[in-house]
């Protein structure tokens, strides 16, 4: 049993951004969303979609102020821009944040009052949208969040400590996005690193999600098998063109699972990390608790027979036990340089453990759902004890 819905037009392969002038656009008047740092900049990309967009006779402006984690108050911000100059389409030209900060963006730019009015959780008031958020074109420079399938975006309530879920409609789904791994090339092997365990994690947890199905397993396995094959080869070599592609395929796939399957309390956990500790990147922070996280379900024998297909998809064939899945998670971390990652490093402490214990259940409490069995409140807090370093 599965539902699936996913209007996105992909356009996918090296050198496609030259291509975007050719596609449809939804409106006359984009506004560009981008993030607060250089790299579309200096790299060429912006100025690449620019013309693009101008040769499609598209007028632009360009808003620079979202983070590496989205907040409330820059997708407001961002919102008053697109009405301030008369924008009718949205085009997110970045990585996770910058496409979920726009789908946030594009709701609040057609509806009145505050985004947290339109938003589940905690505080959140929960309320229908009055109209359809404006159209969004991705044009991903990342391989990590699959946001550019999907209709979801995630941001902070920085004065709640609320990292959330927002959209979720079938009008938050980008109308088109422009998959051009060329426009990855440049992402440092530390981020590549972190983006590629993101997109990893996505698929790992719907595929042992109990959502899981027949169509997000095909999707969720394929994704896993190529983040085993390109992740290292991207990390060392950023310039090798096909683990870059492979990479990127990896990542739209494992976003096309989230719209089929749903994701664990594994990204529940690590937003609550990344709520308190903004400066902690959400790659960082999944691959901290990972080891821990999936170990609670071995132990537990949740899913066995899951464990050992997803360590043959990683790349031991012969995988025969469930914990060979550890084997092979542990070995990718090393081999991309991030199995030694601190908490202690973003300020992190072991006193924090129950307060991000319930802010999870709290922020997004859903996706306990989706997990293979229970896991209760001290297990979530045993799972960042044992990953705390």
């Amino acid at each position: 049993m599965f539902n699936m819905y996913v209007p996105t037009r992909f356009v996918f392969g090296k050198g496609r951004l030259s291509e975007l002038h050719q596609q449809k656009m939804p409106g006359k008047k984009a506004m560009i969303a981008i993030s607060s740092g250089k790299s579309v900049r200096e790299n060429g990309a912006l100025s690449r979609t620019q013309e693009q967009l101008r040769l499609a006779g598209v007028e632009t402006s360009v808003f620079d102020q979202i983070g590496s984690n989205p907040t409330r108050t820059a997708v407001m911000e961002g919102a008053k821009f697109a009405r301030d100059n008369n924008c009718d389409f949205i085009v997110a030209l970045g990585g996770g944040s910058v496409m979920d900060a726009s789908k946030a963006i594009a709701m609040m730019a057609a509806n009145d009052g505050d985004l947290w009015d339109y938003v589940g959780g905690k505080t959140g008031k929960g309320l229908p949208l009055q109209k359809d958020p404006l159209p969004i074109v991705c044009i991903t420079t990342t391989a990590g969040t699959g946001s550019e399938a999907d209709q979801w975006g995630v941001v902070t309530n920085e004065e709640t400590n609320e990292k959330i879920g927002v959209g979720g409609y079938d009008s938050s789904f980008p109308v088109l996005s422009i998959i051009d791994p060329e426009l990855m090339a440049s992402v440092p092997p530390k981020f590549t690193a972190y983006q590629g365990f993101d997109a990893l994690f996505h698929s790992t947890e719907g595929y042992i999600s109990a959502f899981a199905s027949a169509m997000s397993d095909m999707y969720s396995l394929t994704a896993i098998e190529n983040v085993g094959k390109y992740l290292v080869r991207a990390f060392r070599n950023g310039s090798d063109m096909e683990a870059r592609e492979g990479m990127a395929f990896a990542n739209t796939l494992s976003g096309v699972v989230m719209t089929v399957s749903v994701t664990t309390a594994e990204h529940s956990l690590e937003h609550a990390m990344s709520a308190y500790h903004p400066h902690l990147p959400h790659g960082a922070g999944l691959i901290m608790i990972s080891k821990a996280f999936y170990e609670f379900f071995i132990e537990k024998r949740a899913c066995d027979d899951r464990f050992i297909r997803m360590a043959q998809a990683l790349g031991m064939k012969d995988a025969k036990r469930p914990e060979d899945f550890i084997t092979m998670l542990v070995r990718l971390q090393e081999d991309c340089g991030v199995a030694d990652l601190k908490m202690s490093d973003y300020g992190i402490t072991p006193d924090e453990f129950d307060k991000l214990a319930v802010n999870a259940r709290e922020t997004m409490g859903g996706l306990f759902a989706a997990n293979p069995c229970e896991m209760t409140h001290e297990d979530c807090v045993e799972v960042f004890r044992k990953s705390y370093r």
